[in-house]
């Protein structure tokens, strides 16, 4: 079983209301076992919302999430990549599978692997990975994003 993002699988969960309907990524779920994932919205946040992005703190290597008004939605994030992994792992014994990827969006406070935005509302990317992709990774679990399709095709 794969988890993907919803929003690339056309449901309306980003943070404007709107989707990232990707084409690859709906004919890749055709053929394969999958669980639509938004861990934003697992973890309270509304639709649509205040767009989000991760400021890391190297004093005290603390991760913090906020959003364009200045909210701290950190344990937001945190409980939403949480809960997604526990109604995934449930999902998958429920199945009898195992969860082989995940293909999440990229650049996401959540799904982002690799980069995300830098935490100052300017459009920066820099290196690293979304709140739940963390956690995927920590327990193994592969994870691509909507360009890297080569990798699963």
């Amino acid at each position: 079983m794969y988890l993907i993002s919803a929003c690339l699988l056309g449901e309306n969960c980003k943070y404007d209301g709107g989707n990232n309907l990707t084409d690859w990524v709906l004919a890749f779920a055709e053929k394969h076992s999958f669980m639509p994932v938004c861990p934003e919205v697992a973890g309270g946040l509304s639709v649509p919302r205040h767009p989000c992005e991760i400021r890391e703190n190297a004093s005290d290597c603390a991760t913090t999430v906020v959003n364009d008004i200045g909210e701290d939605v950190t344990d937001a994030f945190f409980l939403g990549a949480e809960e997604t992994l526990r109604a995934a792992q449930k999902e998958a014994r429920a199945r009898g599978e195992k969860i082989e990827g995940a293909i999440l969006k990229k650049n996401s406070p959540s799904c982002g692997s690799g980069s995300v935005y830098d935490g100052t509302f300017s459009h920066t990317i820099v290196g690293g990975d979304g709140i739940f992709v963390r956690r995927l990774r920590e327990i193994g679990i592969p994870v691509w994003h909507e360009e890297r399709k080569d990798y699963l095709l």
